[in-house]
């Protein structure tokens, strides 16, 4: 199974941007553990950051080819961007939004994402265990999407 794992704008700035709202830890860093952890269940992970609305939109779409499921850090573009929001509706992959902070306890521009009515579930204020936890919402997916097939085989 592979897992795609994009981040937004600014992003590429954790460690140093705000470290007293979302941590010291690098994107590098949250990348490695969470391969790490992937790993552990035999799960490849396609992480990936940009600054660009279009190439995180291009990504979205070759993504529902390549994998199971997306876990999405969209930054800024949570409360902006139509385009990201109709990519994940337009290709139907499984897609869990996940914040660093808890955007419901920031400024109230960050409490309306556009994103979550096409993500499967959002997950945020947890740190970088946001993205441990999305992790695990995909894998549980799996397991009962694999045991629905197993049942509906049985049956017939």
């Amino acid at each position: 199974m592979k897992i795609s794992c994009l981040n937004g704008p600014n992003l590429n700035l954790l460690g140093t941007r705000q470290p007293e709202i979302y941590g010291s830890t690098r994107l590098s860093e949250i990348a490695a553990l969470l391969r790490q952890r992937a790993a552990n269940h035999n799960i490849e992970v396609d992480f990936r950051q940009s600054n660009s609305e279009g190439q995180l939109v291009s990504w979205v779409h070759e993504m529902v080819e390549e994998s199971s499921y997306l876990i999405i850090n969209a930054g800024g573009y949570t409360h902006t961007s139509v385009a990201l929001r109709d990519a994940i509706a337009g290709t139907g992959i499984p897609a869990i939004e996940i914040h660093i902070s808890n955007i419901h306890q920031r400024e109230e521009f960050r409490h309306k994402s556009l994103l979550t009515p096409v993500c499967r579930g959002l997950i945020t204020g947890f740190g970088i265990h946001s993205y441990q936890l999305a992790l695990e919402a995909c894998i549980l997916m799996e397991r009962e999407k694999r045991a629905a097939q197993n049942t509906d085989s049985e049956e017939y």
